[in-house]
């Protein structure tokens, strides 16, 4: 039998709260174990964090929405932020706290599943307003990556040996390691060293460029 994922919701609008308790209950796979209006609350409540949570942007607590980002991390959980504000600024904040995927609150249930599913397994669940506001962060921080530099990184960075990204992106072992290194120096001139395959990864999740 697979396993159930817990799936928890914080959001101060107490309608969509039960509205996300009836979506889910019943849905095969999931099962929610929570629901608040609070970060605070939730992981105050909660012996077994779950395994994602569903978290608003902005909460009427005023707390920073990657203060609440990073506290759920810390406790363990993955999080998907849903929210009605596409603000490119929001999102990519929301992306380099360590948030794992950003979805509007107009998607429909098998959308929100998908993305649910995509995260508890590890992954980014990418929408269209995270994919367009990660495609156009200039942020200093963020180096500028040419399209082969982006290519290679993504896929060795995605579990791929570097012969086997060399040979996706036509080009010997060599220029791909050429590629890396230049990869490398460029992050650390922004500031944000990368020198391990692990590190790599980071990057790539924290400016969402798991997206071709």
């Amino acid at each position: 039998m697979a396993a159930v994922i817990t799936v928890a919701v914080v959001d101060d609008d107490r309608m969509l709260r039960d509205g996300m308790r009836t979506w889910l209950s019943g849905r095969e796979g999931l099962r929610l174990t929570g629901s608040t209006a609070t970060v605070p609350e939730l992981l105050g409540g909660h012996a077994e964090p779950p395994d994602v949570v569903l978290l608003d942007l902005l909460l009427r607590d005023g707390s920073a929405p990657e203060a609440n980002i990073r506290a759920l991390a810390d406790a363990g959980c993955r999080v998907l932020v849903i929210s009605t504000v596409p603000d490119r600024a929001r999102i990519v904040a929301a992306i380099s706290a360590g948030a794992d995927g950003y979805v509007t609150k107009d998607n429909d249930l098998p959308a929100l599943v998908a993305a649910v599913e995509e995260v508890a397994a590890g992954g980014t669940a990418v929408s269209p307003e995270m994919a367009f506001a990660c495609a156009h962060d200039d942020r200093p921080e963020r180096p500028r990556l040419s399209p082969r530099e982006l290519q290679v990184l993504r896929d060795y960075a995605s579990g791929l040996t570097l012969k086997a990204a060399a040979r996706r992106a036509g080009i010997t072992p060599n220029t791909a390691k050429d590629y890396l290194d230049r990869v490398k120096a460029k992050y650390r001139q922004a500031g944000r060293p990368a020198y391990t395959k692990i590190d790599l990864a980071c990057r790539v999740r924290e400016d969402g460029l798991g997206v071709p």
